[in-house]
């Protein structure tokens, strides 16, 4: 039963997310916005709503602050496979080679995001000084950082499109501003729900199999939930709004790492960092190294691919991933 609760959750963030590319894209047009903030704000955003819904109530309803984590974290890390997925799509160069050069700082931020959620997990219990009240400092920081970033990304975004010359080509032309955001929105509202779903989901998971609930967060729960900005960003991509399917992937990490504030907030036992097993280190320290193989890839702009149909890049970003999978097992399986 826990299965089909599972695939219908998934079905609906599948049919939901669709939409959202579309009508995405088209208020990046009727708004002057662009597809790349659009696609690191609206989109990101939007598509990491079930992430938030899942990480708060597995703090509070269930009291599994490892399955919250292990959610945010775990969702990162698939985001960053999703850039594989694209990049096979991408013909004939290489998906971050077509894309322009603000998204290496984006991916910068997700970098620094990930070494305060490092700093936090290694270092909560070592340095209580840093706890006020059930709240860490780790804990506030990723949502006041992720402001900064948001608003430096806002201000670079806004000089790129100044230099800009021409009149972009308007594509949705049959569609009013209200009724793309009456579909954005009910599309929006679809994903939410099924996000909220989740989190019994998984905790049904991990007492049904007696999995570890940092692997069963960072697989299971974070694919599923991760699943609009797979579905967006593919859509994004067959568009040819390359730039907002790599940005809604980068902007969603770095609203995943922000949601530990909310999420730290709600769990009331103490600073949810200190509250959760080394496993989660491990993850960690992966989204940096998977986000700089990726700042590589967007530096050095290869006109081909590495072998044909896949970049180096993409190998690397899937093996380290597969990797991450197996050690998060394992080291449940050990705890068990």
């Amino acid at each position: 039963m826990v299965w089909l609760k599972f695939a219908a959750c998934l079905a609906i963030i599948l049919f939901s997310g669709t939409s959202l590319a579309r009508y995405g894209d088209a208020i990046a047009e009727k708004t002057g916005l662009g597809r790349m903030w659009v696609g690191l704000i609206l989109l990101a955003a939007i598509t990491s709503m079930p992430e938030l819904v899942t990480g708060v109530s597995a703090v509070t309803l269930v009291k599994l602050p490892d399955l919250a984590l292990g959610n945010l974290l775990g969702s990162c890390l698939f985001n960053l496979v999703i850039l594989a997925v694209l990049d096979i799509m991408s013909r004939p160069r290489p998906v971050l080679s077509r894309v322009g050069p603000g998204h290496v700082l984006s991916a910068v931020f997700g970098i620094a995001l990930a070494g305060v959620v490092v700093a936090g997990v290694w270092g909560g219990t070592r340095f209580p000084g840093s706890t006020v009240g059930w709240v860490s400092a780790p804990g506030i920081v990723p949502l006041v950082l992720y402001v900064v970033a948001i608003w430096w990304l806002f201000r670079r975004e806004r000089s790129r499109q100044a230099l800009q010359t021409g009149v972009p080509v308007a594509q949705y032309q049959d569609l009013s501003l209200r009724k793309t955001y009456l579909r954005f929105g009910l599309a929006a509202a679809a994903v939410i729900g099924a996000g909220i779903w989740l989190s019994l989901v998984g905790d049904e998971m991990v007492t049904t199999y007696a999995w570890d609930a940092s692997f069963v967060g960072s697989l299971f729960v974070a694919i599923t939930t991760s699943l609009p900005e797979l579905v967006v960003s593919i859509a994004a991509l067959r568009l040819g709004a390359v730039d907002m399917a790599v940005a809604d992937v980068l902007g969603s990490n770095m609203f995943n790492l922000a949601l530990i504030t909310p999420v730290d907030l709600a769990y009331r036992e103490g600073p949810v960092l200190s509250s959760v097993s080394g496993a989660n280190l491990m993850t960690a320290v992966l989204i940096i190294v998977m986000s700089l193989v990726v700042i590589s890839g967007l530096k050095m702009r290869r006109e081909i691919k590495t072998f044909r149909f896949i970049s180096w890049q993409s190998v690397a970003l899937i093996g380290l991933y597969i990797f991450g999978m197996r050690y998060l097992f394992l080291a449940g399986a050990a705890l068990g």
